[in-house]
């Protein structure tokens, strides 16, 4: 067995890789906690010119942002920390608490929401300064446009779940308050003040779904669920670098702990390797693994020795140990290499591969 930490490694490129993005990150951040407090400045100003409840549902809204900003800035913080003993597989999913905890933020403002929309709904009032609100909630709305785009591709970038979060709810308080400027005009046109408390209630609707959206995402990150892109992604780099040695692969696993991947899998090697072959065979999979996610992957490669029910799907072509003919159709695929045993069966039917054998078949004939 064979392990590869890249938070212990001493290469100096993968400390700049995360030294830059950590720098990207906190940058990122600062400016929407930053923006976050302007903005909620703006849209109360709105609230009292106007005094409407759709716009004090989306000002709520933006009070959110900025606890969520301040929380995600220290996860983002924590999360950069390397492994110690207490934590040997690095701080990454503070990240994940932390876009869950601004998503129950966002359910609990959609309670306020719904009870000023509903006030309004019973009791509606005028709504003086129209004009004005909607010219200041607009410019509002722009500056927080370009703010959520700018978090999602830094997150994106660098993977920061806590980043790509808060750019997410940002965008989602710009739909907010996109729909609050309609119906305001709408108020104007119309006269008809009831709907400023509808516009208030479909706010808050839209935010209910948005961080419930995130609480669920969050969870799924925190329990280790698996990640059907990441492995599928994984399987295909696989089958591309194939090596002759390279028998067969099972239980491949792989999870996000923040910046970094974590990937365990069972290789099968020929049982007439020597321990140092065998290493040397393990090394060159892990590097492969760590230059495909730029050294931000962690490795644990566990090798076994081949076994004959293993014959039908190896390549090598000499073996003194082959107890079956070599079958063509048998590749690799992600079902067959996140398998949890060497021995378990690989249901296929031949003569109607699937749509993703198909597809590995087709990348290792172009091998």
């Amino acid at each position: 067995m064979t392990q590869h930490h890249p938070r212990m490694a001493k290469s100096t490129g993968y400390t700049a890789i995360q030294t830059k993005d950590q720098r990207q990150r906190m940058r990122a951040i600062g400016l929407s906690f930053a923006t976050s407090v302007l903005l909620l400045g703006m849209k109360f100003l709105t609230y009292n010119l106007t005094h409407s409840s759709a716009v004090f549902s989306d000002a709520l809204e933006s009070i959110i942002n900025v606890a969520a900003g301040a929380f995600a800035a220290l996860s983002i913080w924590m999360a950069a920390k390397p492994p110690d003993p207490e934590h040997p597989y690095g701080h990454g999913k503070i990240e994940y608490f932390s876009a869950g905890f601004e998503g129950a933020l966002i359910m609990g403002a959609a309670v306020g929401i719904f009870y000023s929309g509903v006030t309004h709904l019973l009791r509606p009032h005028p709504l003086p300064n129209l004009e004005t609100g909607m010219l200041v909630l607009l410019a509002a709305t722009v500056i927080n446009l370009l703010l959520g785009l700018y978090l999602i591709r830094v997150g994106r970038h660098t993977d920061s779940m806590a980043l790509t979060a808060d750019g997410r709810h940002i965008l989602t308080d710009v739909y907010s308050s996109a729909a609050v400027i309609v119906g305001l005009l709408l108020v104007r046109l119309t006269g008809w003040l009831r709907l400023d408390g509808v516009v208030a209630c479909l706010v808050g609707i839209h935010i209910l779904l948005s961080g419930s959206t995130l609480v669920r995402q969050s969870f799924h990150r925190l329990m280790d669920a698996s990640d059907a892109d990441l492995l599928g992604r994984i399987a295909e780099l696989l089958v591309r670098h194939r090596r002759t040695q390279w028998v067969d692969i099972h239980q491949l696993r792989a999870w996000r702990a923040g910046a970094t991947i974590h990937i365990d899998l069972h290789l099968v090697l020929p049982r007439e390797l020597s321990l140092a072959q065998a290493h040397r065979e393990a090394k060159i999979l892990e590097h492969l693994l760590e230059k495909e996610f730029s050294g931000k992957a962690g490795v644990l490669v566990h090798m076994d020795p081949c076994e004959p029910h293993e014959c039908p799907v190896c390549s090598k072509q000499r073996c003194e140990y082959r107890d079956k003919p070599n079958a063509p159709e048998m590749t690799w695929s992600q079902e067959r290499l996140i398998r949890m045993s060497s021995k378990e069966q690989w249901h296929r039917h031949i003569e109607k591969p699937t749509k993703g054998e198909h597809h590995v078949h087709h990348l290792q004939q172009n091998r």
